[in-house]
């Protein structure tokens, strides 16, 4: 079955990058989501009016959950469940830059079993099947083989960086670099171009299923930021942010971060 789904998701990915390219990123119609959840555009919902109508006529017992869709505790019942971000990145797509992504999954009783992050202005298609490797563009990547937090590259905001999360008040030593999109900054750890991402903050479920199994199977490993397993499908499709790499630096990284930091605990 994983393998049938990824099918599916390689097509849906397409249409949708087709259906997003035709859109002009800064000429999109753009609204500001309320409570400060960030913007939409007009991109975004014919993406996923389309995944939606594609997806559901394709396996009608698969839960539905959607960053642009309203959510509906149905989804719960179900042991397979769709995991979409329509646009992820949709700041950098309103501002014209080529680095965003759609994310589409699908989890089996909370583990995503097959997946895709496709950047169709970059002509990368990431993929992943449970038990089955993952490739980018067909080719079969892994994660990096560093060691060394000092001399790799990590993908992380600036935020993460504040000193009241990590032992010792300072973060180690690590080059950081930064990509808007975060299904493109798991794809990045998982392709090896990068040693390894953190987000601290509480992270979306739709931005993290398919990087999720990536990493892992390209040989990563992945928590979130208290080094639980990540779980899909919850009744609050949040995570406790998310630790990402090759096994060295994701230890490297846990062991750094001080379990008292506010929201390290739970949500």
């Amino acid at each position: 079955m994983p393998a049938t789904d990824l099918s599916l998701l390689v097509k849906a990915a397409e249409q949708a990058g087709d259906i997003a390219c035709r859109y002009t990123g800064p000429d999109a119609r753009r609204w500001d989501k309320p409570g400060g959840a960030g913007p939409v555009t007009e991109a975004d919902l014919a993406v996923n009016a389309m995944l939606e109508d594609m997806l559901q006529q394709a396996r009608p017992g698969y839960g539905w959950l959607s960053e642009e869709t309203e959510d509906s505790a149905a989804r719960l019942a179900r042991d397979r469940v769709f995991i979409i971000d329509p646009i992820d990145g949709t700041r950098s797509f309103a501002e014209g830059s080529r680095t965003w992504a759609h994310s589409i999954a699908v989890a089996e009783q909370g583990e995503v079993t097959a997946a895709v992050v496709y950047l169709p202005q970059r002509e990368l298609m990431y993929t992943a099947a449970k038990g089955l490797g993952a490739a980018c563009n067909g080719n079969p990547i892994k994660v990096s083989s560093a060691t060394e937090l000092a001399s790799t590259e990590i993908l992380a905001a600036k935020p993460n960086l504040q000193a009241h999360h990590w032992l010792g008040g300072a973060p180690p030593a690590f080059i950081r670099s930064y990509r808007p999109s975060l299904a493109y900054r798991l794809a990045k750890v998982a392709d090896g171009r990068f040693g390894a991402m953190l987000t601290l903050r509480p992270s979306w479920e739709w931005d993290i299923a398919a990087g999720d199994l990536l990493l892992r199977e390209a040989g990563g490993v992945i928590s979130d930021r208290a080094g639980h397993p990540l779980r899909f499908n919850n009744p609050h499709p949040r995570l406790n942010g998310v630790i990402a790499g090759c096994r060295a630096l994701h230890q490297a990284l846990l062991a750094a971060l001080d379990p008292s930091s506010p929201g390290i605990a739970g949500l």
